[in-house]
């Protein structure tokens, strides 16, 4: 730098140092507030962390809450299995052979006179089989007719109710019904079923059935090596229940505002958020196939599929819950950022539409000048609203979550249609 002649150096080196003094002391000033809020930064990553880490475990909480405290959720879990083929096809055979271990030959022959047995018993040592055989495809196929009907599905129904109880003993080791615990194994007796069988084959002429004895036979619901050992797993998280869900969307919530950068911590939190309840979809995935692989041989493997996929679908549900809304909440913070890509896609998006709006000469007056100073706040209500709509809905489907994202993208719409502050805009030129 060049002094000028009539100026003194000791006044220019002077302001140089001054000016270097301040940038100094500002620098100085920075770190200790840099160096105090590392301390929060960490502490709020660490409570989003946790959040994600028991997000599956609030899913799993309020199904076992659901499983075990509401017996109508249970009974409204497993009706659909009275209607499906391999649990039909399951409860046929079990009950077919229980029939025929007490429906021999000799029962059949009961009542021949005694001066005649010598000549029948001469006779079926040759049509012994095919006998057996036939009264063995008359009695399955008036098993099946039963299965297959309304009857069935209200014995079904009324089975699951009363066995309730007893599916909660074997996951929390209390209650008691007609559900039995062998070792590890939920089977539940189909001996009300049986009956109705017995009653159908003396009206179909078969009244031998009638002298059949009451046959206790077991149908198995559930088998695994780690029924006994979930127990007290289980029984913490019905304990847990319904708290444990607000405890984590509380520690989420804390971590967002303790966080510096609230709208990346927002966005973090609910991908964390959403990625921890589809690891417990992939981990349901792997735990079915798992499950079935270790099943017996003498039980069927697409009727225990069913039943876990019955007692599974509400746990599904909530999967597919979280994550729709840890991805919408992820996605409307995202988009409301100043990030450039976000910026670019909101330009993309309030640029389409307001070249829809301006094709169609729509001006919004009053109510365009309100809208465009309300623009913010009304998006945020429709993303809250349609998250609300999402979490109040009673187990969602996917063509239901696909409506109401439907919905709120209409209603963002609208908003964006209706923003015009009515500021004069350039003239196109031709």
């Amino acid at each position: 730098m060049e002094r000028h002649p009539d100026q003194p150096p000791a006044q220019d080196e002077h302001a140089e140092l001054e000016a270097l003094r301040a940038r100094v002391a500002q620098l100085e000033a920075r770190a200790p507030a840099r160096s105090r809020l590392r301390p929060r930064s960490f502490l709020a990553a660490l409570l989003i962390l946790v959040a994600a880490v028991l997000t599956p475990l609030s899913v799993l909480s309020s199904w076992a809450s659901e499983v075990a405290g509401d017996t109508d959720r249970y009974v409204e879990m497993m009706e659909p299995l009275a209607s499906d083929p391999d649990v039909q096809a399951a409860v046929t055979k079990r009950v077919t052979d229980a029939v025929m271990a007490h429906l021999g030959t000799e029962a059949l022959l009961a009542d021949v006179a005694p001066a005649d047995r010598p000549v029948v018993d001469k006779a079926l040592t040759k049509l012994g089989g095919p006998l057996t055989t036939g009264v063995r495809t008359f009695v399955h196929g008036t098993v099946e007719r039963f299965v297959t009907s309304e009857g069935f599905e209200r014995v079904w129904s009324g089975l699951n109710r009363s066995a309730h109880s007893s599916v909660v003993k074997a996951l929390t080791g209390e209650g008691g019904g007609a559900v039995e615990l062998n070792g590890d194994t939920v089977t539940l007796d189909l001996a009300p079923v049986i009956d109705r069988v017995k009653q159908r084959l003396v009206e179909r002429g078969l009244t031998v059935a009638g002298k059949i004895p009451e046959i206790h036979t077991d149908f198995t619901l559930l088998t695994s090596d780690s029924v006994g050992k979930a127990k007290s797993g289980f029984r913490a998280l019905e304990l847990l229940g319904f708290w444990l869900p607000v405890f984590t969307l509380l520690v989420a919530a804390a971590g967002v505002l303790l966080a510096v950068r609230r709208r990346r911590a927002l966005v973090t939190a609910a991908l964390a958020v959403a990625v921890g309840a589809a690891l417990l979809g992939l981990g349901l995935w792997a735990g079915r196939a798992f499950y079935l692989d270790s099943l017996p041989p003498d039980v069927s493997q697409p009727a225990a599929g069913a039943v876990f996929d019955a007692l599974a679908g509400y746990l599904r549900a909530g999967v597919r819950l979280v994550v729709t809304v840890g991805a919408v909440v992820a996605l409307a913070a995202w988009l409301t950022g100043r990030g450039r890509a976000a910026t670019r896609v909101m330009a993309m998006w309030s640029g389409g539409i307001g070249a829809v709006r301006d094709a169609a000469g729509f001006t919004g007056g009053p109510v365009g000048r309100w809208v465009h100073r309300a623009r913010r706040p009304l998006n945020w209500t429709v993303v809250v609203v349609a998250v609300a709509v999402l979490l109040a809905w009673d187990r969602p489907t996917d063509l239901v979550t696909v409506w109401i994202a439907l919905c709120a993208l209409f209603a963002l719409a609208v908003v964006e249609f209706l923003d015009d502050d009515s500021a004069p805009r350039p003239a196109a030129t031709g």
